[in-house]
């Protein structure tokens, strides 16, 4: 295909104002003009042309060097790949017109023979459309997911091309969120003040009025109370890009992900802590948790189910308190699943909150379908539930949802989880105990089981862990009387020359201590003598 360069000079007629070209009196100069390059492309499917066109080299070598340049590429495939053929001359015809560097001839080699897009105009916003459009995973994820794009990843990348994101450019974008929750901080703190304030300020009279009136004008113009996106959160962000990178990767459009390899802070789960004595003191002194994750103890535990024995959902406190079901497995456990005879249930769904929706769903994972044994306490305590289900059932009539579940509100229906959540931090105020969360009861059925020195292995498959290892980092310490036995065996095991040489002193001073003991008891019976010989 035809192909050149030539120089050019852009001089233009000052009456005119067109370019004077070929008659520029300046134009034979050596450093005057520039020059420029032109090739024919493969026509388009039309039969319509296009080229290649580039301007503005110092040098007649500059220019033939990109010419030589976007013939090699043109060269890369067969005469008879006229899918080839279109790919590159679509590629060089972009780069043309938005005056973009010329593509590596290998690598430009590498992604047609991988069949990789060679036109990368694709933006980061546009791929995460057709990545979420394609997931198909529960409601909840995708919403998810969703928010992660639409909060943070398209208002800081979105517009940024996929094959040409960076580690450098993730890294920007999660400095910028943190310098956004630094200014959701001075907010809040400036909108609190104001609140605090205008508590302050009486409401009679005409001076208090007025600034009342202004304070609350500059409480309007202030921005809402908003949360800080948190370290879970950038962790979740950061989730949600790599695993839309990963399938654009599968699916040839960029082969490097960088949000493999971008470092942000890590998130420090919190530990469960038993509300012992102390804690509970300090609790009730100035109203703050020692952790966010707080484990009644044994005690507790009995006093919480004994204040909410009459509670209609009884039977549910009781099995997350002792069996250890998460939230949404409790309010979707089936009657056809629960083998009291045998004295089992299996975990098979749950119901997740979407929203304020709620939508029946799998376990969270595969080992989250779990088969889990029951005592002969709860396996009472649900015959009774299920026998006051069958009043309701016979009350209610036609009107009675039939769900099957084994917890309903009282007309069958399914239980709301943000509901129940919301009944069980009423009962807890109530009882006054030490506060805790609902999973929380749930984090105490693990650690009641540790210590009854059940193997970690039957713990984890209880709660549903897929490995003992989550087990382990929730609960790295249980309760305290099982820690202080454990010490205790411990120390036994070790044997040291210093409690040897404590023991020995501790023997000699009670020895001692026996001897002065029986020289006083000596003296006092030879005074005794003396003196009743003094009276004979």
């Amino acid at each position: 295909m035809k192909g050149s360069t030539y120089r050019r000079c852009s001089c233009r007629d000052p009456k005119t104002g067109k370019e004077l070209g070929t008659s520029c009196p300046k134009r034979n100069s050596r450093n005057h003009c520039t020059y420029s390059i032109r090739q024919e492309l493969p026509p388009r499917e039309d039969g319509s042309r296009r080229s290649f066109a580039r301007g503005g080299y110092s040098s007649l070598k500059a220019a033939q060097a990109d010419l030589d340049h976007v013939r090699a590429l043109l060269g890369l495939v067969e005469a008879d790949d006229s899918e080839g053929i279109q790919l590159v001359a679509e590629m060089l015809a972009e780069v043309s017109g938005e005056k973009l560097p010329l593509p590596d001839v290998e690598e430009t080699r590498r992604r047609l023979k991988a069949g990789q897009d060679l036109v990368g105009s694709l933006t980061v916003a546009e791929w995460l459309d057709r990545w979420l459009a394609g997931k198909r995973i529960r409601k909840s994820g995708i919403s998810r997911y969703e928010t992660d794009i639409r909060v943070h990843l398209k208002p800081h990348i979105g517009h940024r091309r996929l094959d040409r994101l960076r580690v450098s450019h993730l890294s920007e974008m999660f400095t910028a969120i943190a310098d956004g929750n630094a200014e959701v901080l001075e907010q809040n703190a400036q909108r609190r003040a104001a609140v605090e304030e205008l508590a302050t300020i009486p409401w009679k009279g005409a001076e208090n009025r007025a600034r009342r009136k202004a304070l609350k004008a500059a409480l309007d113009a202030m921005p809402a109370f908003r949360r800080v996106t948190g370290p879970a959160t950038r962790q979740h962000v950061k989730a949600t890009l790599r695993a839309s990178l990963n399938d654009a990767i599968g699916q040839q459009i960029i082969t490097f992900n960088p949000a493999a390899h971008v470092e942000i802070d890590p998130v420090r789960k919190p530990k469960a802590l038993v509300w012992t004595d102390e804690r509970v003191a300090k609790w009730e002194q100035t109203g703050e948790k020692p952790s966010p994750v707080m484990v009644w103890t044994p005690e507790q535990t009995g006093a919480f189910l004994d204040f909410v024995a009459a509670d209609r959902l009884y039977a549910m406190w009781h099995l997350i308190a002792f069996r250890g079901l998460r939230r949404g497995e409790a309010c979707g456990q089936p009657w056809s699943e629960t083998n009291l005879d045998r004295h089992s249930l299996t975990v098979t769904g749950q119901l997740v909150q979407d929203g304020w929706g709620v939508e029946a769903s799998e376990p969270k994972t595969d080992s989250g379908f779990r088969l889990v044994a029951l005592d002969d306490d709860t396996v009472g305590v649900l015959e009774r539930h299920r026998k006051q289900q069958e009043a309701d059932h016979a009350e209610w009539g036609s009107a009675w949802v039939n769900t099957g579940l084994v917890f309903t509100q009282e007309d069958g229906s399914w239980l709301h989880p943000g509901m129940v959540t919301d009944l069980f931090e009423r009962l807890v105020a109530a009882s006054e105990l030490p506060p805790i969360r609902l999973h929380d009861l749930r984090h105490g059925a693990a650690t009641l089981m540790l210590a009854a020195d059940i193997d970690i292995k039957i713990v984890s498959d209880t709660l549903g862990h897929s490995d003992t290892r989550i087990t382990r980092d929730i609960y790295p310490s249980v309760l305290p009387h099982v820690g202080k036995s454990a010490a205790e065996a411990t120390a036994k095991l070790v044997p040291l020359q210093r409690k040897a040489e404590q023991e020995e002193q501790a023997r000699k001073a009670a020895k001692k201590a026996r001897q002065a003991e029986k020289a006083k008891a000596k003296g006092k019976k030879k005074g005794k003598t003396e003196k009743a010989a003094k009276k004979g």
